[in-house]
């Protein structure tokens, strides 16, 4: 990828690449056969500023994968992108992980994409203090996370709306939804989503904890992601 291609994906707007890529017949997914948790790869986990110190984190670091996990801040300098892009390059069995903005969760599926990498997941994610979103694209080696995502979300009483889709699977779209009980579980989107893209992939099947919500609970606009190469 060129430095003027970066330079006009550095400019997108919220829902703008990413957007495209979620209904994109081009999107590689991924549908390789789930291994053992003991076996997982190392794993690069990818936040921007509001998500760093998040619920989601607090996921990631409650799943067996936290021992294999390191994590970095993203940006949106030249020299993130070359050295994520030498990662993706260098031919070592790896996962990246993610909940980005839209921006930078464009450049980094497109580098996934332009180096051969297969995403798994790719989610874009809307959340308030009494109730999220989530549009979910989907591989066979992500099966069961959505459904996992949207049973924590029931359980917490946060309200929430959840679709996903699986392009190259034979089921229809799942669509899941549920008005607001309670705030106290605000949070717990961000701490499942983490905990189940940690685990994406594997035979494990525990889940996140319930979590209580912080007094700054994670809202926004986010895009998540699961890249195998």
């Amino acid at each position: 990828m060129n430095v003027e291609r970066r330079a006009v994906l550095k400019g997108m707007a919220l829902g703008g690449l990413v957007g495209v890529a979620m209904g994109s017949s081009n999107l590689y997914l991924a549908n390789a056969m789930a291994a053992p948790a003991s076996r997982i790869a190392p794993t690069l986990v990818l936040v921007n500023e509001a998500a760093a110190g998040s619920a989601f984190l607090e996921g990631i670091a409650s799943s067996p994968a936290a021992r294999t996990v390191t994590v970095e801040r993203t940006d949106l300098s030249l020299d993130f992108i070359l050295a994520l892009e030498k990662r993706l390059l260098s031919g070592k069995p790896q996962r990246i992980i993610g909940l980005v903005d839209d921006a930078s969760a464009a450049l980094i599926v497109d580098l996934a994409r332009s180096s051969g990498a297969r995403v798994q997941w790719l989610g874009q994610h809307s959340a308030n203090v009494s109730a999220s979103q989530h549009r979910l694209l989907s591989a066979d080696a992500a099966h069961g996370c959505a459904m996992q995502l949207g049973l924590q979300l029931n359980a917490c009483g946060t309200g929430f709306n959840l679709t996903e889709q699986r392009p190259h699977g034979h089921q229809p779209p799942l669509h899941l939804t549920a008005a607001a009980r309670s705030k106290a579980g605000s949070d717990q989107w961000a701490a499942t989503l983490g905990y189940s893209l940690a685990m994406l992939g594997t035979t494990h099947t525990g889940q996140a904890p319930l979590i209580v919500s912080r007094q700054s609970p994670l809202t926004g606009n986010f895009v998540s992601f699961s890249i195998e190469a």
